[in-house]
């Protein structure tokens, strides 16, 4: 992570609040929103949004597609006032990064909105953090902002690590190895289930 230091959780709070409302006022806002709540056929991931708890696609998508705009906003406003991307990084839950990935997914139009607000979109994979902690600078900023986050989702890092653990054991047992990153299926009869 970066040297500079973190601005005070309610500025980042405020601005990220503005940011937010800049957003969700461009008229391109609802082709956003839409393109990114269908992108539900290519949702396959092991590890992100199946840490929710009884986690169901259709019900989970909306209330996640808030909670990362609200991420992207406190990272966009942590960028704002340190104009420094490695520390407007800051520690966002496993669920609601995955949540961003569906949204980055739609580059044109989130690159649009954000050209037409002064808005820089900050997020590099191999920079992300996905440590997030209750208590923490995020949830203090996030708090400041729109109230307690919903736990459902602001899940805290040692929780998201031991389910993570749990689906690994369940995957194992049918055959998909490093929580569906490999697997010994070839496909040639069909598989029992």
């Amino acid at each position: 992570m970066s040297h500079i230091e973190l601005p005070a959780a309610n500025v980042v709070a405020d601005a990220a609040k503005v940011i937010l409302d800049g957003i969700k006022e461009d008229s391109q806002f609802p082709a956003f929103r839409a393109a990114s709540l269908e992108y539900s056929d290519d949702w396959q991931c092991f590890t992100g949004f199946p840490v929710v708890a009884n986690w169901h696609l259709e019900t989970d998508a909306a209330p996640l597609f808030e909670e990362g705009l609200r991420a992207l906003a406190l990272k966009a406003a942590v960028y704002a006032l340190t104009h420094d991307d490695q520390t407007a990084e800051i520690p966002i839950a496993v669920p609601v990064d995955e949540m961003t990935h569906a949204m980055l997914a739609q580059a044109q139009l989130l690159t649009r909105i954000a050209d037409a607000r002064s808005i820089s979109i900050i997020h590099q994979t191999d920079q992300e953090h996905t440590d997030y902690r209750a208590g923490g600078y995020t949830h203090d900023c996030y708090r400041l902002a729109w109230g307690e986050p919903p736990a459902r989702y602001w899940l805290d890092h040692e929780e998201v690590v031991r389910r993570r653990g749990v689906l690994a054991g369940l995957y194992q047992s049918i055959g998909m190895g490093r929580s569906g990153r490999e697997h010994a299926l070839d496909f040639a009869e069909p598989v029992a289930v």
